[in-house]
């Protein structure tokens, strides 16, 4: 059959990105039998309460459809969480949006909340998502730059990128991929201009648990003013090792919950039924399991930033989740991130992802390397050996 050359074979929507870089070096990775040290997702298992409780759902017939925007139980437990953790005030029934991860709760805010035509201001480095999001809903992504080393924003430059087109504001703190825990002062900053410019705070806090400064997490939604116009979002993939789950959430103002909930309707329909249900356990474990988390993320990024210290990377070491965007302009000037990342997977044994794509355009981040530590001890001990000969190998050619 021959198709006529009149019309293009694809939808122009998805012409202006392509597919995630992350995941495909993790294909690379697997192919060379490379140390993944690219993709978040953990070698260790998640909690055995939460496996047991999986197997129970599923033993106790909980196999079909859930309420699409979620188990009652989650959702309850996730008001009763989001209270005692993010001081956010919120409504199981009126409130709560369960999804597929946190990548679903973010296109489905986007798809609801967001008009062709409007802008979304994006700070940079970005998780690679949240670009695809903005033009897959029409909107017009605005970037705002985190500075190195310690990834800062001007607040002249974040005022020039709002206007009276701007639609929301997505916030990642802690940072996906640079580190940065946002201060209150930044928040408070974002706040003003959400406010000022009549705009949606679209806030990503995924990795809420895992930080390393000495100060509580701060959602964006309790500040003055921000309640009725902040879509928080997080999920327990993150929290509890549990990446293949996806179960993600979004709590927003009823206005924008119903419109959310319109929206993943018909993108996924609902989350899986009984991971749900053991959900609703993992929300329920007790501090000690949170204390430890957080301790044993700090040995591995200790573990990991000093191998890539001695191996000659530049970094400033990371306020939170379980990331570092490197610097390799003096320990190879000679390649870019993508050509180095490669190299690096064929001849060193260990992946990462290239900071290309966490930055538009691309080439600011030719320079840049992101790793991740979310890797049993002996995983990151394994790593690391092998990243210590970085530079005789580079210096072999």
């Amino acid at each position: 059959m021959t198709r006529s050359t009149s019309k293009s074979p694809v939808a122009e929507r998805v012409k202006y990105f392509t597919e995630s870089v992350i995941r495909g070096m993790t294909r690379l990775a697997v192919q060379h039998g490379a140390v993944n040290l690219g993709q978040g997702m953990p070698d260790f298992d998640p909690p055995q309460e939460i496996i047991e409780a999986a197997c129970k759902a599923i033993r106790d017939g909980a196999n079909q459809y859930a309420i699409t925007w979620g188990a009652p139980a989650l959702r309850q437990a996730i008001a009763r969480k989001a209270q005692a953790f993010n001081g956010i005030e919120c409504d199981a029934d009126a409130h709560i949006t369960v999804c597929c991860g946190a990548t679903e709760c973010m296109m489905a805010s986007m798809l609801a909340l967001v008009d062709q035509g409007d802008e979304v201001v994006i700070f940079q480095p970005y998780y690679e998502n949240y670009a695809p999001d903005a033009l897959l809903s029409g909107a017009k992504p605005v970037w705002v730059t985190l500075h190195p080393p310690h990834w800062t924003f001007d607040p002249t430059e974040l005022r020039a990128a709002f206007s009276p087109r701007t639609k929301a504001i997505i916030v990642n703190t802690p940072n996906n991929p640079t580190g940065r825990v946002f201060t209150r002062a930044e928040l408070t900053q974002i706040a003003e201009l959400c406010q000022e410019f009549d705009a949606y705070a679209f806030s990503d806090e995924i990795y809420e648990y895992i930080r390393y400064v000495d100060a509580p997490h701060i959602s964006i939604a309790t500040l003055p003013g921000m309640a009725d116009r902040t879509v928080t979002i997080s999920g327990l993939s993150k929290t509890y090792s549990i990446t293949g789950w996806r179960l993600g959430y979004c709590i927003a103002p009823a206005v924008a919950t119903d419109a959310i909930r319109k929206a993943h309707d018909f993108l996924t329909v609902g989350a899986p039924h009984p991971l749900q249900l053991a959900g609703a356990v993992a929300l329920a474990l007790p501090q000690t399991y949170y204390d430890t988390l957080q301790s044993n993320y700090q040995r591995r990024r200790d573990i990991l930033l000093g191998y890539l210290r001695d191996a000659g990377f530049a970094f400033e070491s990371p306020e939170g989740a379980y990331y570092v965007m490197t610097d390799i302009a003096e320990l190879d000037p000679t390649r870019t991130d993508t050509e180095f990342v490669r190299w690096m997977i064929e001849n060193v044994g260990v992946s990462a992802v290239p900071g290309s794509s966490f930055y538009s355009p691309r080439e600011r981040g030719h320079t840049k390397v992101r790793f991740m530590w979310a890797k049993r001890d002996e995983t990151l001990h394994a790593a690391g050996e092998r990243l210590l000969t970085v530079r005789d190998k580079l210096a072999g050619g």
